[in-house]
C-alpha cells in the first residue's frame, strides 16, 4: 500500500536535519535550526496537494486536506513534532539500513564497537524479518517524532491521490519544541479547527494512549553558613548536609529506576552547591491525581519539617505544575479513542491501550480544548544512539492514519 522505497525517502531527508531544541532559549522555536525542516514541510504540503498551508512568527505549520464526501464529518487533525531532544546530539545524523533483520546484534559502528544487541533491547526481536532503520551509532535517528511527520504527510499524500476514500476535513500540524516541553504552548487550536486530534509520537506498533502522568517540577533551596572550618564549631551550617536529608528523607523506591505502569515517583535531576547554599532540581510524576497533589505536599511537609529541626528558614521549595494527565479530557469523549482502536484492529493491528509514562504535545492540547490521544509512530530506544525504527511500523501506521479519516466518514454517514 506504501512503498517501502518512498517512506525511507521521505523520513531520510528528515532525519539528516538537524532541529535539535534548547531549553535554555527563550525564543520559539528555541534553536533556528528548526526553521530549515518547518519550511521545508511547507513546501512539501504545498506540492503534495494540500490547501491553507501556513507557517506562522512561531514556526507552527498547518494545512487542510478538504472533506471529499457531502455529509456533515467533525474534522479532525494528526499532530507531529519536528525537534529533537536536547539529550543527545542530532547533528550529521546517518541513518543505516537493515534489511531483513536476521533476529541477532547490530553493528552501528565498528570504529567504537557500538552494538544494538537483542540481548539488552529485547523488542528487537519482534522485527524479525523486517527493515530496520538505525543510527551509525554516533547521534540518535530522530524517529522522535520525524517518523510521525513522515506518516502524516505519506498519508495525505496517499488520500489526495486516491479520491475514492471518503473523508471528511482533515486538519495537520507541525510543531517546534516538543522536547522541551513547549510543542503546545503557542498552538492556536482556534485556527487548527479540529474537534479532536491525534498525535502520532508514540513508540512501538499498536500503542494507543490516552493517560499521561501530571507532571510538575520542583525547586529545593537549602541555605547553610559558611565559618572557616577551624572556628565552625557551633556556627557552620552545610546546606549539602542538609540537602542529603532531604534527598533522603524521600521514599528511595519511588523513584524512576524503581517504578512502573501507573506508579508515580519523585526524581532528582540536578543538584549543585557549597557549604553556604545547595541546589536541588526535582520532577515529581504521578498518573493519579490526588497521589500528585499528596507528593507535592509531602515536599512542602519536609521542608517545614527541617527548618522546624533547625529553627530557622533554611530550606525553600518553589513548585510549578507542567502539564495534567489527559484522560481527564479524553474520558467524556471516549469515541475518539475507540476509533483508533477499531482501526487498527480492522489493520490486524494489536492495541496497545496503556498509560504513557511522560506526556506529549496532546496531554496540554486537551486542557486547551482540542482532546489529543498519542498513537504508535514505530519508534524505539528514543533520545540517544540505540534509537531504531522498522519501516514496518511506519507503514502501519500510515495505515492507521487513513483508516480512522475512513472511518470517522463513514461513522458520521446518515
Amino acid at each position: 500500500m506504501f512503498r517501502k522505497d518512498r517512506i525511507i525517502d521521505r523520513f531520510f531527508g528528515y532525519v539528516k536535519i538537524d532541529t535539535q531544541s534548547d531549553p535554555k532559549s527563550n525564543s520559539t522555536p528555541s534553536t533556528e535550526k528548526q526553521w530549515d525542516l518547518a519550511n521545508k514541510l511547507v513546501t512539501e504540503l504545498k506540492e503534495i496537494g494540500m490547501q491553507e498551508v501556513s507557517i506562522d512568527e512561531n514556526a507552527y505549520v498547518m494545512a487542510s486536506l478538504p472533506a471529499n464526501v457531502s455529509h456533515k464529518v467533525p474534522v479532525i487533525g494528526f499532530v507531529a513534532h519536528f525537534d529533537t531532544t536536547p539529550d543527545f546530539t542530532g547533528t550529521n545524523v546517518n541513518p543505516q539500513i537493515v534489511e531483513n533483520y536476521d533476529g541477532g546484534d547490530i553493528l552501528l559502528n565498528e570504529e567504537k564497537n557500538i552494538i544494538l544487541s537483542p540481548e539488552y533491547f529485547e523488542d528487537l526481536i519482534q522485527y524479525k524479518g523486517q527493515t530496520l532503520i538505525t543510527t551509525d551509532g554516533t547521534t540518535l535517528l530522530g524517529a522522535d517524532d520525524k517518523a510521525g511527520i513522515t506518516e502524516i504527510m505519506t498519508a495525505m499524500e496517499y488520500l489526495i491521490d486516491n479520491p475514492e476514500i471518503p473523508h471528511g476535513t482533515i486538519k495537520v500540524c507541525f510543531t517546534p519544541d516538543e522536547e522541551i516541553g513547549r510543542g503546545a504552548h503557542k498552538f492556536d487550536v482556534q485556527k487548527f479547527g479540529a474537534e479532536w486530534a491525534y498525535t502520532m509520537d508514540g513508540s512501538q506498533i499498536g500503542e494507543l494512549e490516552f493517560e499521561n502522568f501530571n507532571a510538575a517540577g520542583a525547586v529545593v533551596t537549602v541555605e547553610g553558613k559558611s565559618v572557616h572550618p577551624g572556628y565552625a564549631k557551633d556556627k557552620l551550617v552545610n546546606s549539602m548536609y542538609i540537602a542529603q536529608d532531604f534527598i533522603n528523607s524521600l521514599p528511595r523506591l519511588e523513584t524512576p529506576e524503581h517504578t512502573e505502569g501507573r506508579q508515580g515517583f519523585f526524581h532528582l535531576t540536578n543538584i549543585h552547591g557549597n557549604v553556604e547554599e545547595t541546589v536541588l532540581e526535582y520532577i515529581i510524576r504521578d498518573h493519579d491525581k490526588k497521589h500528585f497533589e499528596a507528593r507535592k505536599k509531602m515536599m512542602k511537609d519536609l521542608v517545614a519539617e527541617i527548618c522546624k529541626q533547625y529553627e530557622r528558614e533554611c530550606v525553600k521549595i518553589e513548585i510549578k505544575d507542567q502539564y495534567f494527565n489527559m484522560k481527564e479530557k479524553v474520558e467524556p469523549v471516549m469515541q475518539i479513542v475507540e476509533i483508533a482502536e477499531e482501526a487498527m484492529k480492522e489493520l490486524h493491528i494489536k492495541p496497545i491501550i496503556k498509560p504513557i509514562r511522560g506526556g506529549t504535545d496532546g496531554a496540554q492540547l486537551s486542557f486547551m480544548g482540542l482532546p489529543c490521544p498519542n498513537i504508535f509512530a514505530g519508534g524505539h530506544n528514543f533520545h540517544g544512539k540505540y534509537e531504531y525504527v522498522p519501516v514496518e511500523s511506519m507503514q502501519k501506521a500510515t495505515e492507521v492514519i487513513v483508516k480512522i479519516a475512513e472511518m470517522t466518514a463513514n461513522k458520521y454517514k446518515k
